[in-house]
């Protein structure tokens, strides 16, 4: 059988290569083989990524920059961040991995393994880059350093995008290091907040994801409310949320879920941590569920009772947790202020009840501005008023007065020309499982 050709910038040739599996340099080197070409991978269309790259290149213009390194890891406020985002690559192995993005010339991945682990990323990306690059075992920075250098940017102005905004976190001290060695006349820039900025407003094929992401979570509750019952463990309910999850191509973004008995509550929000406590009837399960698809996320969450549920916890839910809730998604529309949700949620302490400070997020990769609080909002300019596009959790979470239950509530909307869209399909009502 003769064997393919290999492609165009092949590390060594194949008919070479082939003899030579079990040579480790020769092996995470490999490039061009006919490994995994039965693969298919759903991937967005050149024309999304030629927006994409557009839209960096415009904001790099606006600020100077001749390259940035986007960077992207697993991590929930990460999710694979602007790394993902020009490559499609969802990544698992490593800290972070980095793209490194000209404002003229062709963008390069650079991914954490080598051998056919790359391959398989290089079928996983084709349709964003070409040019698809390991590690060499963690010497990332080195790695960046020889791209920049083939650029003609050793004295460039290079922007240093976040791996992990919501905290602030860069790349780790030995890259950036490296980089600050090896060009010591370039100029290295933290930027802040472009990603958020590029993603306050998503495209339709983002958006499609968006949905992809709400059917997820609606199969996700579902799996929880078959599950409960009687002996089940909060554990349990979170093997059965997650297998629903992946069962849909989807990745598992977190599963918060935690359980107590209605008749002596003393939980307000679900477990982040969900424990080997047993079900028994007349508990009543807390969640928060964010689902993942291809780099974009849905969240839903809302109280599933095992067993008829107490007078007052039903009055809590028929005259607290859905109406304030309801009121709330009412505030959600194209041209309509941000701050009105603030407004909206008012509602709970106007009724003599407490609640989680955090109303509202935005949702961009995941969790992210413009967020409403209790008592104020936190927003950049772009995002005061809402656009046609923009993905919104509203998320109240009413305390009773006494601190003892709360009802965590939340679906995933996207903001439309018309008015507002779910993308979940589990009705705003206090499900009741039978034991």
């Amino acid at each position: 059988m003769n064997a393919p050709a290999p492609r165009a910038g092949s590390s060594l040739p194949w008919e070479e290569l082939r003899t030579r599996l079990d040579h480790g340099p020769s092996f995470n080197a490999m490039r061009g083989t006919p490994y995994y070409r039965e693969a298919r991978y759903e991937q967005f269309s050149p024309a999304e990524y030629a927006r994409r790259r557009a839209a960096l290149r415009a904001k790099m213009q606006e600020l100077g920059l001749d390259a940035v390194i986007a960077a992207g890891g697993p991590s929930h406020w990460s999710f694979g961040g602007g790394m993902l985002w020009l490559s499609g690559h969802w990544e698992w192995h490593a800290l972070a991995n980095y793209v490194v993005f000209p404002r003229e010339g062709e963008p390069t991945l650079i991914y954490s393994m080598g051998g056919t682990h790359s391959e398989a990323v290089r079928r996983e990306t084709a349709n964003a880059l070409s040019d698809v690059r390991s590690s060499r075992g963690g010497k990332f920075g080195e790695v960046m350093v020889d791209r920049l250098r083939e650029l003609g940017l050793e004295r460039g102005r290079i922007g240093l995008m976040e791996i992990d905004p919501r905290h602030g976190d860069y790349m780790p001290v030995n890259q950036y290091n490296t980089l600050r060695e090896k060009l010591p006349e370039a100029e290295l820039v933290f930027t802040k907040g472009i990603m958020h900025e590029l993603l306050s407003v998503h495209s339709e094929e983002e958006l499609d994801c968006v949905r992809h992401a709400g059917k997820l979570c609606t199969n996700a509750m579902q799996a929880i409310a078959e599950r409960m019952r009687p002996g089940v463990t909060e554990y349990q309910l979170r093997a059965a949320a997650g297998a629903a999850i992946l069962e849909g191509n989807g990745d598992i973004d977190f599963l918060i879920i935690g359980s107590t008995p209605m008749a002596d509550p003393a939980q307000v929000f679900g477990n982040p941590r969900p424990s080997s406590r047993q079900l028994e009837t007349g508990d009543i399960v807390l969640m928060e569920l964010a689902a993942g698809y291809r780099g974009y996320s849905a969240q839903i969450g809302q109280p599933i009772c095992l067993g008829e549920p107490p007078a007052y916890v039903r009055r809590f839910w028929d005259e607290i947790a859905e109406p304030g809730y309801l009121k709330m998604i009412e505030a959600v529309g194209p041209g309509k202020p941000v701050d009105g949700l603030r407004i909206a949620g008012q509602f709970f302490r106007e009724n003599g009840m407490q609640s989680r400070p955090i109303h509202v997020h935005g949702i961009d990769f995941v969790s992210d501005g413009p967020h409403v609080f209790a008592d104020h909002i936190d927003v950049e300019p772009f995002e005061e008023i809402m656009k046609p596009g923009m993905v919104l959790m509203p998320e109240p979470n009413p305390i009773t007065a006494d601190g003892m239950l709360g009802m965590f509530v939340g679906h995933t909307f996207i903001v439309t020309e018309t008015g507002k869209e779910c993308v979940d399909e589990w009705p705003i009502e206090l499900t009741v499982v039978k034991p």
